[in-house]
């Protein structure tokens, strides 16, 4: 199960760098599988954090701080909430969690629905998500697009942002006693990959082309939709 979880980890890895976001829509299913629900939304918050510090070490020039600061904090007191109340609520409703969080910001991306409202409260919603089932979905996604930003300072933002929220949910988590040692044992086999996928998902961001680019995002989602509604 430890190759099995690291192999997936590469990918997201890879995926989440070219990409920007999309990580936990592979390593939330599959450290839940390994690790069970709870523990393992904490398990791929912690690889998703390592590998977010290396989107932001590659990204590092294509980082719009002033721009993307609001969404940030906004997200990190979303990420806290949800972290606080996944530590609060039975296991059957974490669950049910990632599964509705994940259709509802689907379909609120689809019918663009999330267009009509503000970039901090969909980033505040966004970490709550993150911080609860484990994934935000897109609606992190339309928060930053709702800046306007090329695509190489979207990913950057889309860095600085999830990092944040990441390492928001790590201190409770860890305060909470979620992190196993098992998980560790996953983080620590998979943390040399890092740097690697960092760098092959910013060769491959540039080398695609827009249709191509918002066909990966979406062929990712739609596989996810698919594995955890047959979950």
């Amino acid at each position: 199960m430890i190759a099995l979880a690291v192999a997936c980890a590469a990918v997201s890895f890879l995926l989440s760098s070219a990409a920007g976001m999309g990580g936990s829509l592979i390593l939330v299913p599959v450290m839940g599988l390994a690790l069970g629900p709870r523990e393992g939304v904490a398990a791929a918050t912690l690889l998703l954090a390592a590998n977010n510090v290396g989107k932001v070490a590659v990204y590092r020039a294509f980082v719009p701080w002033r721009a993307a600061l609001g969404l940030v904090v906004l997200t990190s007191a979303g990420a806290a909430l949800g972290a606080v109340l996944l530590l609060r609520v039975p296991e059957s409703w974490v669950q049910a969690a990632i599964v509705v969080a994940l259709l509802a910001s689907f379909t609120a991306e689809r019918r663009r629905w999330g267009r009509r409202a503000s970039s901090p409260l969909l980033a505040f919603a966004a970490g709550a998500s993150s911080g609860f089932s484990g994934t935000s979905g897109p609606l992190k996604g339309v928060a930053l697009r709702n800046l306007g930003l090329q695509r190489m300072w979207m990913v950057g933002a889309a860095s600085a942002v999830s990092l944040a929220g990441d390492l928001t949910k790590l201190g409770v988590f860890a305060g909470g006693g979620l992190l196993s040692p098992q998980a560790l044992r996953i983080v620590l086999f998979a943390a040399p990959l890092v740097p690697l996928a960092a760098l092959a998902g910013r060769r491959l961001n540039g080398a695609l082309g827009e249709r191509a680019f918002a066909a990966l995002f979406w062929t990712v989602m739609t596989g996810y939709s698919l594995r955890l509604l047959a979950v």
